[in-house]
């Protein structure tokens, strides 16, 4: 059969290329609709320009804010646990995100005379976790914080007697610690409650001592007003949302 010449030209030049290269020399009745006519196909398509999948999306967060720290137990609550306290609005602590991070804190000292004097210590910290892609839902965040509190306060510098169990009723989990720790001469008894409730931790600390002669508080009735103290802390997040 005839061939034109431009056509045999093309021909022999295809020849004479190395074999990976020849694909790209086709005749005039390439098929320009198949499947190999370099389109993207439905998996590149969905890939990120890098080839990387997209995150996975993430629960929302449960609770959007956290309670007013020196209002989340009540007054009677307060003057109960801190007799003589020296301010009953409490002292806020600082932050600069209050919707992620807040505390409050109370103190106060009963003296009864030759009886020497009480003291009593407590104070209250919120933290609150946003659900983020890449990084995890507020839960699991919390969760991770949670734990990492409770061996924080476990682990508290030249503490003694170092005890904890669960405590039970105060938020979806929630840990006791007891021990004691002396701090100028004095020996302190302390109480400190971590719990979770959603996204949000909550941890309460409750000490004190006896001065001049007065009796160091019975650890476990401080343990007691603790985790009461705790639950009225925790329960206060759902109220604020």
């Amino acid at each position: 059969m005839h061939r034109s010449a431009p056509r045999l030209t093309r021909i022999l030049a295809c020849a004479a290329v190395p074999v990976m290269l020849v694909a790209g020399c086709s005749s005039d009745s390439d098929s320009k609709g198949s499947g190999s006519d370099g389109g993207s196909s439905p998996s590149s398509e969905n890939s990120s320009p890098g080839g990387e999948q997209s995150p996975a999306a993430v629960e929302p967060a449960k609770y959007a804010k956290l309670p007013q720290p020196c209002k989340a137990l009540t007054s009677k609550t307060v003057e109960e646990l801190v007799p003589k306290v020296k301010n009953k609005s409490g002292t806020a602590g600082t932050s600069n995100d209050t919707a992620a991070r807040g505390s409050c804190s109370w103190n106060g000292l009963e003296d009864k005379g030759v009886k020497g004097s009480n003291y009593r210590w407590l104070d209250v910290s919120f933290q609150r976790f946003e659900s983020e892609s890449g990084v995890g839902s507020g839960e699991d965040r919390a969760k991770d914080a949670y734990e990492k509190e409770v061996a924080a306060v476990r682990a508290t510098e030249k503490a003694k007697s170092v005890n904890s169990s669960p405590a039970a009723g105060v938020g979806e989990e929630a840990t006791a610690i007891s021990y004691g720790l002396t701090k100028s001469g004095e020996d302190f008894k302390y109480a400190t409650i971590v719990a979770r409730t959603g996204n949000v931790v909550v941890t309460l600390g409750y000490n004190g001592t006896g001065f001049a002669g007065a009796e160091n508080p019975d650890p476990s009735e401080l343990m007691k007003e603790a985790v009461t103290a705790a639950k009225e802390a925790t329960a206060s997040v759902a109220k604020a949302n």
